[in-house]
């Protein structure tokens, strides 16, 4: 799930907390203007301060996607504190937290994907427990640049290069059609890993207005051809 940009001014992002605790820390040494760590669970002021980003890059979606795209304050705790998580944290030299990629391979602790997809269009891969799935990625609003966010999927993404892995993400129509980061993704992929995703899958939501009417198109098929439309499961 890969939310829109965050704009300085926009929402109640949290000014950044200096030298928030963490558990379960491994130091991944400095990349670029900053020091990574990988965290299995992450202190309560610390996921106080990236549930205020999450909320202004991913709440208005709850009124752009007819999904569901945005965790209850509930879920995104769970998150932080779930080892099977792995959060992936960006800090500044003054020691404030400002970027997080989060990414699991345990893929029954994403809710809304299928393990059995994954398990049983890539079984070499899930054998040895290399596929992956990213859950969100945020950066603070002044970190917002390319460069940075290279930087913070690169540090995400070694490891699963190395693991020849698969790895997963999804994104809403709003933010493929409206804000392009469809491209964005596959660009930064390519240079922080030098690879391009390739889309695996897609589902679509239909409204129907049951206070319209409209006359329905004729028909193009011969009813002495083929089963008829009421046989078979069928959708709506």
């Amino acid at each position: 799930m890969v939310g829109p940009p965050v704009e300085p001014g926009t929402g109640s992002a949290a000014v950044p907390v200096k030298n928030a605790d963490v558990t379960g820390t491994e130091d991944l040494g400095w990349h670029g203007s900053w020091r990574f760590t990988r965290e299995r669970a992450v202190e309560p002021e610390l996921t106080l301060l990236f549930h205020d980003l999450y909320e202004t890059a991913f709440g208005p979606l709850r009124t752009r996607a007819m999904a569901r795209q945005v965790l209850t304050a509930e879920e995104f705790g769970q998150q932080m504190a779930d080892a099977d998580v792995l959060k992936y944290v960006a800090w500044t030299a003054d020691g404030d937290p400002v970027g997080m990629a989060t990414l699991t391979n345990e893929l029954s602790t994403v809710p809304w994907i299928s393990p059995e997809y994954f398990a049983a269009r890539y079984p070499e891969q899930w054998a040895r427990g290399a596929v992956w799935y990213f859950g969100f990625v945020l950066t603070h609003p002044d970190q917002r640049h390319s460069r940075f966010l290279d930087e913070l999927i690169r540090v995400g993404v070694d490891a699963l290069v190395a693991q020849e892995a698969i790895c997963g993400y999804d994104m809403c129509a709003y933010n493929v059609d409206e804000l392009g980061l469809t491209r964005q993704a596959a660009e930064t992929l390519q240079r922080a890993a030098g690879t391009q995703p390739n889309q695996a899958d897609t589902q679509n939501y239909y409204a129907v207005d049951f206070g319209k009417r409209v006359q329905a198109p004729p028909s193009t098929s011969s009813s002495s051809v083929g089963p008829s439309s009421t046989d078979g499961p069928g959708t709506l």
